[in-house]
């Protein structure tokens, strides 16, 4: 009898251990959908803050270019009226 009892203790242990493995299991896979859709969510927020800083930047290229443009036209008038006063000498 005593060895029924160990075997029945045994056994029971065991579903236990096989339980609380279960309910682990269970809760990590409860977890694991929040976890997704937060990192799904954090990258879906890094990446729109990578796109309005590629925006930004855009803008500032396309500033830049306008600058630049502008500055080449000045000079390029500076240049034609320089020529046409050295010219009048």
């Amino acid at each position: 009898m005593a060895t029924r009892r160990t075997t029945s203790n045994k056994r029971e242990r065991e579903r236990s251990k096989q339980a609380k493995a279960a309910a682990k299991r269970e809760r990590r896979l409860d977890k694991s959908p929040d976890e997704e859709t937060d990192a799904i969510a954090a990258f879906d927020t890094a990446e729109l803050v990578v796109r309005e800083y590629l925006k930004a930047e855009v803008k500032k290229a396309d500033s830049i270019v306008v600058f630049v443009r502008r500055t080449e036209a000045i000079a390029e008038a500076r240049l034609k009226e320089s020529a046409r006063l050295y010219e009048a000498k």
